[in-house]
């Protein structure tokens, strides 16, 4: 498979949260990487996604072959005004595409739609790793 003929970067759409809940859950679950202590189920991350798409802040996903393989997204840093032009970023992959290069292309696609939206410094909030996860946060710290 080539990553690159077989790659989409889009828009995500409402049909792709469970997909994105199923991602996020096994990184809640399997490690410290996503500051939330119980995987959320896909109300909730309708609701958070609901923000976002309210606002237009970008929100990319990943497929290969029409499946959701990874997403991406940008939202507002802080809320007071000074912050208006800072975002956080966020970019998940299914567990057995890393090491592919997809999250260096959702980083790419993320920080040209976040140049668009009118961000212009992006924050990324990365753990150390620690007790046997480091294996995770390193791809993260490289990027």
């Amino acid at each position: 498979m080539s990553i690159t003929s077989d790659l989409e970067l889009r828009d995500c759409r409402p049909a792709d949260i469970a997909a994105i809940t199923e991602i996020y859950a096994h990184y809640v679950t399997n490690t410290v990487i996503s500051f939330d202590l119980e995987a959320p189920d896909t109300t909730r991350m309708k609701e958070k996604f609901g923000i976002i798409y309210r606002t237009r802040q970008p929100l990319v996903v990943a497929t290969i072959e029409g499946k959701l393989v990874g997403y991406a997204y940008a939202s507002t840093f802080r809320t007071r005004p000074a912050y208006r032009f800072t975002c956080e970023n966020a970019i998940y992959l299914a567990p057995d595409k890393t090491g592919l290069g997809l999250g260096s292309k959702l980083m790419h696609e993320l920080l040209a739609r976040s140049r668009q939206y009118g961000f212009n410094q992006m924050i990324a909030i990365v753990t150390d790793g620690g007790n046997g996860y480091e294996s995770v946060s390193a791809g993260s710290l490289a990027l």
